[in-house]
């Protein structure tokens, strides 16, 4: 075991991906030289060479449709996005083409492409760079959606991710890039995709978190223990495919629900969960289900910590749905 932060864990992932198995490769915009706007890629360029880690142009559309067509002839490219926020240029690529060609081809053409992408706010990058669309690549089809909020599930679920032959998504909470450290395996082991981690056990009521929400819900948490509430707290790790079971027997469990999610509220990802929930646990839920999340707004620059949700909201959130009931 080793300590790093999340962008070191996803550095030494890379690294030894790209020891492991010579179609691996990196292509984005000014990952090569200079490691990337967050460092992530920082030393690739120098060990593997410009033909292996590729300073694209700067166009989202080139890098994905360069990806694809690596990937339909045997090779396993790792695209990076610089910010989520920068994915829109290449949105028909990903979801008119990467996310259909396994389908098409009657699984012949396996399309592995991973999407490496930070997201969401927390560094004052204000209403380009801090946006949390998930939702959006959710919604489609053919595409996983995943998001660590540890170094060593960044690790596990990134050699997931590139072994997948299905498109992934890997979305990285920049918020907790160097904020959050843990141990990190030496090995290669993978985190399976479909397996939300229980964080902490309760019985009175269940928060549903990931990527940088899971560090204020730890810390609600905490603090409803000190009232005499307990939160289980579940960070989903896996938004597609969904751990469904895990989110259906949590809650019937506690009879009560509170989702957490930085991203707008209306159609974010927590409304699929309360769906879910509706139609899996309703006879099981004591309180209506409650979200805590960004609002309905553009990403505000000053109000930044307004909207994002934390530990006094979540709470704030718990301890009402354990009244109402």
């Amino acid at each position: 075991m080793t300590e790093l932060n999340l962008v070191q864990a996803i550095n030494r992932t890379l690294r030894d991906a790209m020891h492991d198995d010579p179609n691996v490769l990196l292509l984005g915009e000014d990952i090569g030289v200079n490691g990337g706007v967050f460092r992530a890629t920082e030393g690739l360029f120098k060990e593997f060479g410009a033909d292996r880690v590729i300073d694209t142009p700067l166009s989202e559309t080139g890098i994905i449709g360069a990806a694809i067509g690596m990937a339909l002839y045997g090779l396993k490219p790792i695209a990076e996005i610089q910010f989520l926020d920068f994915i829109y240029p290449a949105f028909d690529q990903i979801v008119s083409e990467l996310a259909k060609f396994r389908y098409r081809s009657g699984g012949q053409y396996p399309a592995h492409v991973v999407i490496r992408s930070p997201y969401g706010g927390g560094i004052k990058g204000g209403l380009y760079h801090s946006q949390s669309t998930e939702a959006y690549f959710c919604h489609t089809a053919g595409i996983k959606v995943v998001v660590p909020s540890t170094p060593a599930d960044a690790r596990g679920l990134l050699f997931s991710a590139i072994a997948d032959e299905d498109p992934v998504l890997f979305l990285e909470p920049k918020r907790i890039y160097r904020s959050l450290t843990g141990e990190v395996p030496e090995g290669t082991e993978k985190v399976p995709f479909g397996r939300a981690r229980v964080v902490r056990e309760g019985s009175d009521v269940t928060m549903f978190a990931y990527g940088a929400m899971v560090p204020p819900t730890e810390e609600a948490a905490e603090r409803l223990a000190r009232d005499g509430v307990s939160a289980e707290v579940m960070d989903l790790r896996s938004l597609v495919p969904l751990d469904e079971a895990a989110v259906v027997a949590s809650v019937e469990k506690t009879g009560r629900a509170v989702i957490v999610h930085e991203a707008a509220r209306f159609c974010g990802f927590g409304a699929e969960l309360a769906a879910v929930l509706a139609e899996k646990a309703l006879y099981s839920l004591k309180a209506p289900v409650v979200r805590v999340t960004g609002f309905d707004t553009p990403f505000p620059y000053a109000l930044e910590n307004v909207y994002l949700p934390n530990a006094d909201r979540i709470a704030h959130a718990a301890r009402s749905a354990v009244r109402a009931s």
